[in-house]
């Protein structure tokens, strides 16, 4: 696995960084400013991607030397029990409550809320919101 690894990384020529994800979080929450939203609530989708320094992970195989997304989740869903009327301000505290416990392993983080069939003048899948912290050091796939 050492040379695979190491192959990996030259590929994306970043020493070491790489990209943990958690993709398609669902939540039943109480996001919104009218009544209907705060008393029946609505489906979330929350994504969470994070570049960081797999290296050490990789070489050892112990969870205390990654970015644990089992405590990612955790966090993600203890923030969307709390009610806000924005899907931004929903976000901001996912992003700041993950950045409170794994900022010194987080080189670059985005968090996607997403709203299912917001309430607006017609059809609409999903409303979104993004907020994103640091630099990006990874092409994107494909």
């Amino acid at each position: 696995m050492g040379n695979i690894f190491k192959k990996i990384c030259r590929w994306h020529g970043t020493s070491g960084i790489g990209a943990i994800e958690l993709e398609g979080m669902e939540f039943h929450a109480f996001h919104g400013c009218l009544e209907k939203e705060k008393t029946e609530g609505n489906t979330f989708i929350v994504d969470f991607y994070a570049e960081t320094d797999v290296r050490t992970a990789g070489r050892s195989d112990r969870l205390e030397d990654t970015l644990d997304y089992g405590a990612v989740y955790r966090i993600v869903a203890k923030e969307m029990e709390k009610r806000s009327d924005l899907i931004e301000n929903a976000a901001w505290r996912i992003e700041e409550a993950i950045l409170n416990a794994f900022e010194s392993r987080i080189f670059y983080m985005k968090v996607r809320v997403s709203k299912k069939n917001p309430p607006v003048d017609g059809p609409c899948a999903w409303s979104r919101v993004t907020v994103e912290y640091g630099d990006k050091m990874l092409e994107p796939n494909g």
